[in-house]
């Protein structure tokens, strides 16, 4: 079966078997080159890896709790066994839940501080003053400590206004998503999934953008200027991407898509993430016409009938889904 053709709860099966194979101590020289290229040869399976990976943490700092008083109830020679029992449990546990329930969803609304649903735009005032500004289906994790103003940018996009360092918050202000970190150097910067990473674009001023762990190719870092953007993963490590439209991308903010002179198959993937069904375009010509024009977020349902009549085509519903051909 081709990775393409692979189901969602096959990769997380996977993502999960890797995870917990780390857990078990170091990884050998064959085990991590393959874990690398398995990350690589599909976006799905990076994002999952990442997902569980910070899944197991959790339920690592969940299990540390009750592990001090467990381990003063027994006599010493009790505490190896039960150890490894407890271990070997934490990790049938996780594959259970990591694989069995609907992965993502359903651990994502227990890891997140604030998420939004299917086609909800939400902004969020932090007790520093920052402003997150969360897209579509996203979420976010706040990891605030004595160091540093941390957000775990858990699924989706967001725009993050970030209250400047001064001498009474002295904090750094830094995002991670996809095994990057992105540093705010200045206020107001944009983070979302890119393929198999992430893609950082500057709005405000200046960020630093570091990988957690050197790449297999090309820049662990770089620093990145207003009106710039960026994208990154560990299979090419940090490069430009300057054809990436920021305006384009961040028009959620105000309430609409816009589409210009763009494929309708791109338009259609673009709609299904705002919509609560799902257009389908069902003949391979009609999915290559170019659409353009602006849809409005509170307004999502009439979109089907708009581009089926703009295309002089037929459209039919059923179980909420809408065919177009």
């Amino acid at each position: 079966m081709s990775s393409q053709n692979l189901p969602e709860q096959a990769i997380r099966e996977q993502a999960a078997e890797w995870v917990v194979l780390q857990s078990a101590g170091p990884l050998t020289t064959d085990q991590q080159q393959a874990l690398e290229q398995w990350c690589a040869s599909d976006a799905r399976h990076a994002q999952a890896y990442a997902f569980a990976q910070a899944t197991w943490a959790d339920l690592g700092q969940l299990t540390s709790v009750a592990a001090p008083a467990a381990a003063r109830a027994r006599p010493a020679r009790a505490r190896r066994p039960r150890l490894r029992a407890a271990v070997a449990s934490a990790a049938v546990l996780f594959l259970a839940v990591f694989t069995v329930y609907q992965g993502p969803a359903w651990l994502l609304d227990w890891r997140a501080d604030y998420a939004t649903a299917t086609g909800e735009v939400r902004r969020v005032t932090l007790a520093d003053g920052s402003l997150i500004e969360l897209d579509s289906r996203s979420a976010v994790q706040i990891a605030f400590n004595d160091q540093e103003r941390r957000i775990r940018l858990l699924a989706g996009e967001a725009v993050f206004t970030a209250a400047p360092v001064s001498a009474t918050e002295p904090r750094p202000f830094v995002v991670e998503y996809a095994g990057a970190t992105t540093r705010a150097l200045g206020t107001r910067f944009v983070i979302g999934e890119a393929g198999a990473g992430g893609w950082v674009g500057m709005l405000e001023h200046s960020v630093a953008v570091d990988l957690q762990t050197p790449p297999a190719h090309g820049q662990a870092s770089q620093r990145l200027e207003e009106g710039a953007s960026l994208r990154y993963d560990q299979a090419q490590g940090v490069r430009p991407w300057p054809q990436r439209d920021l305006h384009r991308a961040t028009d959620w903010q105000r309430g609409v898509l816009v589409f210009e002179r763009q494929p309708l198959s791109e338009v259609v993937e673009r709609l299904n993430h705002y919509r609560s069904g799902r257009l389908v375009v069902t003949d391979a010509e009609l999915a290559r016409r170019q659409v353009s024009g602006v849809f409005r977020l509170d307004n999502l349902d009439a979109a089907a009938s708009v581009l089926s009549d703009e295309l002089k085509a037929k459209r039919f519903e059923v179980a909420g889904v809408t065919l177009i051909y």
